[in-house]
């Protein structure tokens, strides 16, 4: 089987994709499109980029299609053996997980275009890209002559190909692995920097596995004029987005990279059972989405932390942003959160009705890695969990359960009753941090809000448009129970006209405020009265002036850095 890419030269976003099949047996061909892409576990609707599909026999003869649902079609074929399925393929959404083509490059994420035979999933295929002359190729799939080879369709919707005649590329050797970074936009960063600095990170990620499953990586940027920020982890590459291009900051561009990196074992090849193998038709739900993307958060800057290539403050600067926004949210357990990505995918539809597993995940994993180093001297650690995920699941093609990873923290000395709290838990586990934190020689700061509109109401605004709309609403806050919720626009406070440039002092001078605003385009009203509590705390880590000789050695065996 094989496809052929072309461009239409007509229509700026349109690729033409021929599907060749042969060897047909059966009377009837059914073809799949992909409901959703490794690495964003929500249904996705790519069929609304495809254009009729028509389907011909050997001779060009028409064959009779008929679309039995959003992703699936059937081809009545008879007796033909080869059957050429032809459709169009709208590929204009430009982040790590879309396609675009134009007069400039071609960027393909063939998951989200490639119609498929189910029953045939592990049969190899060809990919024939009918690019413009000097266009480059930028894949992790073997490549000649503008023909990419995958070992079977697993293997084809995990390599993202990107193509143009402006492909910058660079690379690097990291214990005996060559990772290749191929950059597409304009590129604002010294190159020899992020080579240096990537390598540094690859040989301490390396260094916890002891092995990396590739023989090479492929690092695919694309840098853009307007703002993004966005990466999707592959078998042996990864797609980064960002801009815009001059105003990249390096710590993200750091962070971002290291992240997908970590997922070439964390979540690529260590996969949870319900995972194992993927099926493309539908959900796959799973309840350990904090190891794949939890996990992996904490160690993407922990391996920046470690490699050298960040430093202290810029460490604890990230994290203190994941204790930011982890104490600032409320919801749903890790476990049911992670379950629930399938059903409301990464947006916030019902305010504090589940949590960030890349956030609260990270949060679990730094209380587990903490803990476990208490409990064993530091002769153990989460990377002790990691290396076990690898050995007996990764390496062995094999998924990992939830009871698999209970049992592995268990048998590194945390009590089940601590897993619970973290995992199954819906507290903000302020307690926990603070010991955690207090084992390497910090402490857990608390800055009350400096706007008395967040400090005593619970209340955060934006300017949008030149109007004042509610950004965050604390949860159990006064300004929750007198029922304003996020987007609402705040037209008076004590009748009085509310600006940016007044609305901060309106609620300084007063002990209650009467609100005026519109909610969905109705005007309402409400009265806002100081609770006992106050509200969006920032609670940030600090290092301790008094931190003594084992806190030291502690931080020092955690994060390979002197205190």
């Amino acid at each position: 089987m094989n496809y052929i890419f072309r461009k239409l030269p007509e229509q700026r976003h349109v690729l033409h994709i021929t599907f060749v099949i042969d060897n047909c047996t059966e009377d009837k061909l059914f073809l799949q499109l992909p409901a959703w892409r490794p690495g964003r576990y929500e249904l996705q609707n790519y069929a609304a980029n495809i254009y009729s599909v028509a389907a011909f026999d050997e001779y060009y003869s028409p064959l009779v299609v008929e679309k039995t649902s959003r992703n699936n079609w059937v081809v009545k074929k008879g007796n033909r053996k080869k059957v050429y399925i032809e459709y169009q393929y709208y590929a204009a959404h430009m982040d790590a997980g879309g396609c675009w083509v134009d007069e400039h490059q071609w960027y393909i994420n063939f998951i989200c275009c490639c119609l498929y035979i189910p029953e045939r999933i592990n049969e190899p295929c060809e990919v024939v890209c009918e690019l413009p002359a000097k266009y480059d190729i930028a894949c992790g799939m073997p490549e000649e002559h503008n023909v990419l080879f995958a070992k079977d369709f697993y293997h084809l919707f995990d390599s993202p190909m990107m193509a143009s005649a402006h492909l910058i590329h660079a690379s690097f050797v990291a214990m005996d692995v060559k990772f290749h970074l191929h950059i597409q936009g304009n590129n604002f960063l010294s190159l020899n920097n992020v080579l240096s600095d990537l390598e540094r990170v690859a040989k301490e990620q390396i260094s916890i596995f002891g092995e990396f499953p590739e023989k090479e990586y492929h690092f695919l940027f694309q840098f853009l004029p307007y703002p993004l920020y966005h990466g999707v982890e592959h078998r042996n590459s990864t797609v980064i987005v960002l801009g815009p291009s001059e105003e990249i900051l390096y710590e993200e561009l750091l962070s971002i990279s290291s992240h997908e990196l970590f997922h070439a074992w964390n979540i690529v090849k260590i996969r949870p059972a319900e995972l194992y193998p993927y099926d493309f038709s539908k959900e796959n739900y799973f309840k350990t989405g904090f190891v794949a993307e939890g996990f992996t958060t904490y160690y993407g800057d922990l391996m920046l932390f470690r490699s050298g290539v960040y430093t202290d403050y810029a460490y604890f600067t990230r994290f203190n942003n994941i204790l930011k926004r982890h104490f600032e949210t409320k919801g749903m357990s890790l476990i049911d959160s992670s379950f629930d990505l399938w059903i409301d995918g990464y947006r916030d539809i019902a305010p504090n009705r589940k949590v960030s597993i890349y956030t609260k995940g990270c949060v679990a994993a730094f209380l587990f890695d903490i803990e476990i180093r208490r409990k064993n001297n530091n002769a153990l650690s989460l990377d002790t969990i990691m290396l076990s995920l690898w050995n007996n699941f990764g390496k062995m093609n094999k998924g990992y359960t939830l009871d698999d990873v209970t049992n592995l923290l268990v048998d590194a000395g945390l009590e089940k009753t601590y897993i619970n709290e973290v995992l199954c838990g819906t507290t903000d586990l302020k307690e926990k941090i603070e010991r955690a934190l207090d084992y390497i020689g910090y402490e857990l700061s608390v800055i009350p809000a400096q706007n008395q509109c967040e400090h005593k109401f619970g209340l955060r605004f934006t300017l949008k448009d030149n109007k004042i709309i509610v950004d965050g609403i604390a949860s159990g806050s006064p300004a929750e129970k007198a029922g304003l919720t996020k987007g609402d626009e705040i037209i008076a406070i004590n009748n009085r006209k509310a600006s940016m440039v007044n609305v901060n002092l309106l609620f300084q001078m007063v002990d209650h405020a009467n609100i005026c605003f519109f909610s969905n385009g109705i005007l309402e009203y409400c009265r806002l009265e100081p609770g006992e509590e106050t509200y969006f705390e920032q609670k940030t880590a600090r290092k301790k002036s008094d931190a003594d000789t084992n806190q030291k050695m502690n931080y020092l065996s955690w994060s390979k850095n002197t205190f």
